[in-house]
């Protein structure tokens, strides 16, 4: 399988290339790296693909990406080499379906918690801000990224409250720039440079994120009532 790697003193973020969205964080490279066999495990089984289980998966680190960002809180800006490639309709497609099923998913998972306004979390700080605590928080955050996205190829989408529907609108709105599959490369305003390609990986990597953490969270209080759609360890 081949990863990238974007990393610094504080911390180390690998994705998979081949499973858009899988990824893994540690504070070392090993540290990280040792963690691909649960994270694969729960991606296959949730996006059906039809792969053996994987238990300790060989991975060839194909990039390596020194960052100036808060690695260790997944800040990111990392676009693969890979992610500048033209798409086919066929993979556009696949990737699309993945993307939608993912913001289905967490609303599955939110919509099975009792109460999403208490959290155990105590506060916590990012780059961003206080960290959402509540699965509510982690909801509207979740969602909330997603005009940034459109908007950083110049789309100006204001985001609705259905997580699935802001999804669906976002990627309506992709699919109407010029020749989107050839997946020119666009600067956003802050500087950071996106593709269509890199715009699907984000939307399944950043669900992940705080799908684990909604469904940790829920089901610290709760218990296994909880929805588990992504199929987390």
């Amino acid at each position: 399988m081949k990863a990238v790697c974007e990393f610094n003193e504080n911390g180390y973020l690998i994705y998979s290339i081949d499973y858009p969205g899988a990824y893994v964080r540690g504070a070392s490279e090993n540290e990280a790296l040792a963690k691909f066999g649960g994270e694969l495990r729960s991606y296959l089984r949730w996006s059906g693909v039809e792969q053996p289980p994987y238990d300790a998966p060989e991975i060839e680190i194909a990039e390596r990406h020194l960052s100036g960002l808060q690695i260790c809180q997944a800040d990111s800006d990392v676009l693969f080499d890979a992610e500048r490639e033209p798409l086919t309709e066929a993979e556009y497609e696949r990737l699309k379906l993945l993307v939608l099923k993912s913001a289905r998913d967490f609303r599955r998972l939110y919509e099975s918690i009792p109460n999403p306004d208490i959290s155990g979390r105590p506060p916590r700080r990012c780059f961003y801000g206080p960290v959402p605590r509540t699965p509510r928080e982690m909801y509207e955050h979740t969602n909330r990224v997603t005009s940034y996205y459109t908007g950083a190829f110049g789309l100006e989408t204001g985001d609705v409250p259905d997580i699935y529907l802001n999804r669906m609108q976002a990627l309506s709105e992709l699919e109407t720039l010029p020749d989107f599959l050839d997946c020119r490369v666009y600067t956003a305003p802050d500087g950071e440079t996106w593709t269509i390609r890199k715009s699907l990986r984000r939307f399944l990597w950043h669900d992940r994120i705080h799908a684990k953490a909604m469904w940790r969270t829920a089901s610290a209080l709760w218990g296994s009532s909880i929805e588990n759609p992504f199929f987390f360890l």
